[in-house]
């Protein structure tokens, strides 16, 4: 472990106090206002000590021997309601397309085919859950920078928005990252899993992996990419689906 990855952990720690460990269940809590409030008070703090400790700094990467025997699976597991992602699952995903949208020079609608041809990286990291588990698996595909400088985006863009076939009752599952951690090296889109094709209960045909944050950042049953200038207005309008429904930070750095 670096000491930049080490000086992340204590001071994320420092930072959120008894937030982070309130944290380590993924509901009960999150419905409580008083302890949705204590989470929402400390986000900008916790944002701005984060950024300054990360930088430009890779989380851990590990080796194949060091990979989880058994990965489980977080969030849903499978995609119920959605009658077009179901259509493309029982196609292998074979017509599936990825939209590039929002502001952006070049809308783009990418197949399967078309990620899996793009330059790829491979990495070996530990996804940190909130529900206190951790798991070291293996991730590939392209890097989300190089897919956004395909469509261009626009100087007024400012957070890049991933809109999920999944829904959590009614709700429509979605996440966002800043353009730092879009562009981080290690923020993939991961179509395989374990040198595997990426399994439906792990997000199939692609998820997102931005490494350097907590597993609920981590999008699952990606459809849509969407850069915006501001997250107002989208849903609750806290950037996430958790962050919206139980308080949880936007900024989930480790």
């Amino acid at each position: 472990m670096t000491d930049a990855f080490s000086r992340r952990r204590l001071l994320s720690a420092g930072a959120l106090g008894t937030g982070s460990l309130l944290l380590s269940g993924c509901d009960k809590l999150g419905g409580n206002p008083a302890f949705r409030g204590l989470l929402e008070a400390g986000a900008d703090a916790h944002y701005a000590v984060q950024r300054g400790v990360a930088g430009d700094a890779l989380a851990a990467e590990f080796k194949p021997g060091q990979m989880s025997p058994v990965f489980r699976a977080n969030g849903n597991t499978n995609v119920k309601g959605n009658s077009e992602w179901s259509g493309h699952a029982a196609d292998n995903f074979a017509r599936w397309k990825l939209r590039v949208d929002g502001l952006v020079l070049k809308p783009l609608d990418l197949q399967l085919d078309a990620l899996r041809a793009l330059p790829q990286r491979a990495q070996i990291t530990r996804h940190d859950c909130v529900e206190g588990w951790s798991a070291i698996g293996k991730w590939q595909g392209p890097q989300l920078g190089g897919i956004l400088k395909m469509a261009g985006l626009l100087p007024s863009a400012r957070f890049i928005v991933f809109h999920c076939a999944d829904r959590f009752g009614t709700t429509p599952y979605y996440e966002s990252l800043d353009l730092i951690e879009a562009h981080h090296p290690q923020t993939i889109l991961a179509w395989a899993m374990n040198d595997k094709p990426l399994p439906v209960a792990h997000g199939a045909p692609v998820r997102l992996r931005a490494e350097r944050q907590l597993g609920y950042k981590h999008a699952k049953y990606v459809m849509r990419i969407e850069a915006r200038s501001t997250l107002a207005g989208l849903y609750g309008g806290k950037g996430g689906y958790w962050e919206d429904a139980k308080g949880y930070q936007w900024w989930a750095g480790i």
